[in-house]
């Protein structure tokens, strides 16, 4: 009774792709599945043989008046056959026309997998992405609390912390180096032009002057200039001859020179050795008065505007700028391959201190299932057409034919099941049936 195999059934299909090989392709398993469905198919068949041979011998039993039992047995057999044959009808109707005829609403699987696929994806759509299924199974599995005890655990954090650092230094490897640069010049100095800086220079002049922090420069400055003086006497006195009118008399400027060098050197270590010195309260005051120039001071600003555009402009400056990035990188990318980094040590504690707090406090397991839930319901809900349509068009792309076979392959053992119970039940059935008409007859 059963449909004779068609080359397609045995596995000789047209090729159709590379991708479609690969979704459809029959695998060891499928091989063995397939040879499952034809054990229970020789099974199935043989009791529907049985149960044919049954009714003949008790028809040619009844006939030659072997007694009341021969039409019991004939009566059940006959059921059985019927049922036997319903449901062979049945199962064979799923995947191909029956005996080849061409019977309307037969061969369902290989006519209808498009429109299958259309109700798959739409029934995907109603029953898994829907908001409320989203949020209801992820708030069940509580991710918070465990990816929490999870992460927690020392031997998780090292490797995740592993994980992240080769992500990062192969992100900074993939990375172009120009390109970077390019976007880092850009940015600031972009962002600097965009940004007057003479307000914000008055005020954290301001703030370093009123706590006194500009001392310690001073102290610096008069300090060394009081060792170069000592170390440079014969130095300061050729500048100063040098620059003595030629009419003068050499020892008179040698004289000068004396007295210009001895003055500078009070001047300097007066300056040096009393922090209440005259000059030191001027440029006290030259600082103050500087900053709130910056701060309110129209021509001021603008000065200091169009010097900060020269200063950005220079190609000094822009090669300064681009390889901040390169020196940026090297100190990463050696930071995430050294297991001892600072860097590597400092995200394995933030994430041993991140999975304790997630597995112990309710609030932050709390955010993060809110923050998982959100992200996840934006996901289907936004692209929730999009996933149901890769179901559908995957569906739509498969050969009828070998999708049916492989189909089959999966279920039609289980199917065959069917078709020895409509044989067993339509036997009982009928055997009841021609009791209780026998019964009511007599």
């Amino acid at each position: 009774m059963e449909a004779t195999e068609t080359e397609s059934e045995t596995g000789n299909v047209p090729q159709r792709g590379a991708s479609y090989r690969t979704m459809t392709a029959f695998t060891p398993a499928d091989e063995e599945r397939r040879r499952g469905v034809r054990r229970m198919k020789l099974t199935a068949t043989g009791l529907l043989l049985f149960v044919a041979l049954v009714y003949v011998l008790a028809k040619l039993a009844a006939h030659e008046g072997a007694g009341p039992w021969a039409g019991y047995v004939a009566a059940a057999a006959e059921a059985g056959m019927v049922g036997a044959l319903a449901d062979w009808f049945a199962v064979t109707a799923l995947f191909r026309h029956p005996l080849g005829l061409p019977i309307p609403h037969t061969a369902i699987i290989p006519t209808k997998k498009d429109q299958l696929g259309v109700s798959l994806g739409e029934f995907v759509g109603e029953n898994f992405l829907s908001e409320d299924v989203v949020r209801q199974r992820l708030r069940a599995v509580g991710i918070g609390s465990r990816l929490g005890a999870w992460l927690a655990e020392p031997e998780h954090a090292d490797r995740v912390t592993a994980e992240l650092a080769t992500a990062l230094r192969g992100a900074l490897t993939v990375l172009r180096d120009s390109d970077v640069q390019a976007v880092v010049t850009e940015a600031v100095t972009r962002r600097a032009n965009i940004q007057e800086i003479a307000p914000g220079l008055g005020k954290m002049l301001e703030g370093i002057v009123a706590d006194g922090g500009h001392r310690r420069v001073v102290d610096l400055v008069v300090t060394r200039a009081h060792d170069w003086l000592v170390l440079h006497q014969g130095d300061v006195m050729v500048a100063v001859e040098g620059g003595a009118p030629g009419w003068t008399p050499r020892f008179v400027d040698r004289k000068v020179g004396e007295r210009v060098y001895k003055e500078l050197l009070r001047f300097v270590t007066e300056m040096r050795d009393m922090p209440g010195h005259p000059a030191r309260g001027a440029l006290d005051r030259f600082l103050t008065d500087f900053a709130s120039d910056l701060q309110s001071d129209t021509e001021t600003r603008a000065r200091v505007e169009r010097l900060k555009g020269e200063v950005l402009g220079r190609g000094e400056v822009q090669d300064l700028i681009a390889s901040a990035w390169t020196a940026v990188r090297s100190m990463m990318v050696a930071a995430a391959e050294d297991e001892r980094s600072e860097l590597r040590l400092r995200v394995r504690a933030a994430l041993l201190s991140l999975g304790t707090r997630m597995a112990t406090e309710p609030k932050t397991q709390e955010k993060v299932d809110n923050w998982v839930q959100g992200a996840a319901v934006h996901v289907v809900t936004t692209y929730r057409k999009e996933i149901t349509s890769l179901i559908t068009d995957t569906v739509a792309g498969w050969d009828a034919e070998h999708t049916t076979r492989k189909i089959e392959a999966h279920i039609g053992r289980d199917l065959q099941f069917i078709r020895i119970n409509g044989t067993v039940v339509g036997s009982l059935a009928g055997l009841l049936i021609y009791v209780v008409t026998r019964t009511l007859g007599a």
